[in-house]
């Protein structure tokens, strides 16, 4: 015998909304947005270069973002150039940047006062002096593609190599989109920065649609000096009425009861730590040896 029973449901069934049952974001949607956010990068960068080697600000031109894979991208970058991996976000999401070694020659060379020419024969290795300046290139260009992102979350530097053999920031079949800027001084060549993520970097980055590039922190207010807590902090200032030099063997002939001539300056410097902040004339006042000052720093 087969009881009949009536079954009634205890309460409703969940209901998923679209959005949780819509898939990620296809490739045809993450690289528009990948492409924007590189042309934001490219205007960071020319500051950035800017802060880093002095002079004019150069200008920087994206090209088309292209998809590749690891394999065909390691045949266009050269033996030496300056790789490194980041990673991007809570997720630490990987990606390469890769600087050209004629780049980064030709800005050591400005750093040290030349016209910023690379040598004709580039060298196997970096030298001390270039590893030092990719270091510094490194953090720029982590901080000015984490503005473009609009991430507040910092991008790091995993690890660096002359060598993208030796690098192996991926493997060959990865499939990677690339985003190269050209960057141009002048008259000369341009040379060119390479950045290229994974797919599913592009994901991590982009699956929640273009962010919004983070704010600039707004500058802080002058102190007023006038108000506590700087107000009653008290500085030593120090004036130099007599700056003399003396050859050693006069020095080593003082002795009690020698005279010597000296001119008291007619703009005697008054300085605190020794930084001057101020000049001024010998004069009294009540009986007072005192300083009129002539002139604030």
């Amino acid at each position: 015998m087969k009881p009949q029973r009536t079954f009634v449901a205890e309460r409703a069934a969940a209901q998923h909304c679209a959005e949780l049952l819509r898939r990620g974001p296809e490739l045809a949607e993450l690289l528009p947005l990948f492409a924007k956010a590189g042309e934001r990068f490219a205007r960071h960068l020319a500051q950035g270069l800017l802060a880093v080697a002095g002079g004019e600000a150069p200008a920087v031109e994206c090209r088309p973002v292209r998809e590749t894979t690891m394999a065909d991208l390691a045949g266009t970058i050269a033996p030496l150039a300056a790789n490194s991996l980041l990673a991007a976000g809570i997720g630490a999401a990987p990606l390469l940047a890769s600087l050209q070694a004629e780049a980064v020659l030709r800005l050591v060379d400005k750093a040290f006062g030349g016209k910023g020419e690379a040598p004709a024969v580039l060298p196997e290795k970096f030298p001390l002096s270039a590893r030092l300046l990719i270091e510094r290139l490194e953090s720029m260009v982590a901080q000015r593609l984490g503005q473009a992102l609009g991430s507040a979350d910092a991008i790091r530097v995993l690890r660096r190599d002359g060598s993208l053999a030796d690098l192996v920031p991926f493997a060959p079949e990865t499939r990677l989109a690339v985003l190269e800027l050209d960057v141009m001084e002048g008259m000369r060549a341009p040379w060119r920065l390479t950045l290229a993520l994974p797919h599913a970097t592009l994901a991590e980055l982009f699956g929640h649609g273009e962010r919004v590039p983070a704010a600039r922190p707004r500058a802080p207010h002058a102190a007023d000096p006038a108000k506590a807590p700087f107000a009653d902090m008290p500085l030593p200032l120090s004036a130099t009425l007599v700056d003399m030099a003396m050859p050693l063997h006069a020095i080593a002939a003082l002795e009690p009861g020698t005279v010597l001539p000296v001119a008291v300056a007619r703009q005697v410097p008054i300085a605190i730590a020794g930084t001057v902040i101020a000049r001024g004339t010998v004069g009294a006042q009540d009986d007072c040896v005192a300083i009129k000052l002539t002139m604030i720093a």
